[in-house]
């Protein structure tokens, strides 16, 4: 089997394929730069023990990350479980993709993995909205280039930011309200956060279209939030939450 790990700001994905190249296993835990080698060793070898898995069948891995920090945590903790050295996605790896992006190094190694699943699953070209820690809006054409996008703040982020900056706002649950128009500082909150990210999406894959040609391109959300949206309005053509993990694999699979 081969691992796929997917450290993410709030989130770390792992994902186990088969020789078939199918997602057999997947699973998530709390990202966390505080925690040690031996920690991280302690809750995946649970995890696999918990779904009965042997540590011995897994022959390669891989590793695509935002935190620097952990880089070098989970090579040590993937060689110490499974006596393997992962590849980890960075500059030079090759992805299927071409990069034109003005700084290369830049640009975070989550939002090429989506695109390559998306791209190879939906064909190119393609608008992906990527809803996690941050939202990403990201473009590829029809040439399978990868031509930028755009980043905002995510859904939770902007609900957690709104009760640290100010006074007396309060925090509260991302719940969907009945209505836009709120009787309650709770729900106002849940309406302006939810209800505008909607029309943000909307406008962001209007105006990219619009800037770029790619009128006909697949609109595709992945993220842990993405039902959210897609619930209030259907804006995507497809809804696809394991993208991080099926182009690991991918990847993996290309630098094999």
């Amino acid at each position: 089997m081969i691992l796929a790990v997917d450290i993410g700001n709030t989130n770390i994905k792992i994902g186990l394929f088969d020789g078939n190249g199918a997602l057999a296993k997947s699973f998530k835990m709390s990202t966390d730069v505080k925690r040690t080698s031996d920690e991280y060793v302690a809750l995946l070898l649970q995890l696999l023990n918990h779904a009965k898995i042997d540590e011995k069948s897994i022959t390669g891995a891989i590793v695509s990350s935002v935190i620097p920090q952990l880089d070098y945590t989970f090579t040590n903790v993937i060689s110490y479980c499974f006596g393997v050295k992962p590849l980890i996605v960075g500059v030079g790896v090759k992805t299927g993709l071409a990069i034109r992006y003005d700084f290369p190094r830049e640009l975070g190694s989550d939002r090429i993995i989506t695109c390559v699943a998306a791209a190879r699953q939906y064909g190119a070209p393609l608008i992906l909205v990527d809803f996690g820690t941050a939202t990403t809006f990201n473009v590829v054409n029809e040439r399978r280039e990868f031509i930028g996008g755009a980043i905002t703040l995510g859904l939770k982020s902007t609900m957690e930011s709104l009760a640290v900056c100010t006074a007396k706002l309060p925090s509260v649950e991302l719940e969907t309200p009945k209505k836009a128009v709120a009787q309650s500082t709770g729900k106002a909150i849940q309406s302006g956060v939810i209800y505008g990210a909607v029309g943000q999406v909307k406008y962001m894959i209007d105006r990219i279209k619009a800037e770029t040609g790619l009128h006909n391109a697949a609109v595709i959300a992945t993220g842990g939030l993405a039902n959210i949206v897609n619930g209030i309005e259907p804006l995507f053509d497809y809804v696809d939450r394991e993208l991080s993990l099926k182009g690991l694999y991918e990847i993996y699979t290309l630098n094999s």
